[in-house]
């Protein structure tokens, strides 16, 4: 019980300072004024690499929930058939 009473306190203080001071919501632009501290992106070049980012990191997660959930591979041998066997859980 005690782990879990840290691990929540850990948690919301964490929560508390991923908002941003004063000073940094009046320096970031308007857009991400309430998401971070900083000065934020200086050019306009700054907001496409963020959202290239953002797109990698997406599609990222969405082909790896797609392939976790039904990866496609049918042959007996492959190494997940023997994972799923030798697991007395499943």
């Amino acid at each position: 019980m005690k782990k879990w009473r840290l691990l929540l306190l850990v948690f919301f203080a964490s929560v508390i300072q991923a908002f941003p001071c004063d000073v940094c919501k009046r320096n970031q632009p308007e857009l991400l004024q309430d998401i971070n501290h900083g000065t934020g992106p200086q050019a306009d070049s700054e907001y496409y690499i963020i959202g290239g980012a953002v797109l990698v990191v997406l599609l990222t997660l969405i082909y790896s929930v797609k392939f976790l959930m039904k990866p496609g591979e049918r042959s007996p041998e492959h190494i997940k058939n023997m994972i799923l066997k030798s697991s007395p859980e499943l």
